[in-house]
């Protein structure tokens, strides 16, 4: 997929998000937040698989255990949801490593538990690490015309 069609598409992402969040402020439970969003990206017609199973791969070899990611939209974009104080590298780090095992470049990290949405989202590109605030503003507005 290119950066254009990808870029829009975790706009659609964001704005569910920023919709459920709107409708239900902060302070709830993580499992509220998803099966609010998967409502709002099902009314929007967006196909996601919820708790997808990735596997892992130690040295070659498939691993009994498996990660399983929140999100997988349009088998292209990894969303993780928290509803936390704030976000922990250690989250950052697990969008990272779904994305290196699903071979997949955008991670979405969105924190429910914030005032304003916009403050609680991270947008994570594989070998790219985040992206700053003004990059995720214009992505937004992009998303919104």
């Amino acid at each position: 997929m290119d950066d254009a069609t990808l870029n829009q598409l975790s706009g659609k992402i964001i704005g569910a998000c920023i919709e459920v969040h709107r409708c239900l402020g902060p302070g709830l439970l993580e499992s509220v937040y998803m099966e609010c969003l998967c409502k709002e990206l099902q009314f929007r017609g967006i196909c996601y698989q919820r708790e997808l199973a990735i596997p892992i791969i130690y040295k070659g070899a498939e691993c009994k255990s498996v990660f399983r990611a929140d999100l997988v939209v349009e088998n292209t974009v990894i969303v993780e949801l928290k509803a936390v104080k704030e976000i922990l590298p250690v989250y950052e780090a697990q969008v990272m490593t779904y994305l290196t095992l699903t071979n997949l470049s955008l991670g979405l990290l969105i924190n429910f538990n914030v005032p304003l949405l916009r403050d609680g989202i991270q947008r994570i590109r594989l070998n790219y690490g985040k992206l700053s605030n003004h990059d995720l503003d214009n992505l937004i507005i992009e998303s919104s015309k």
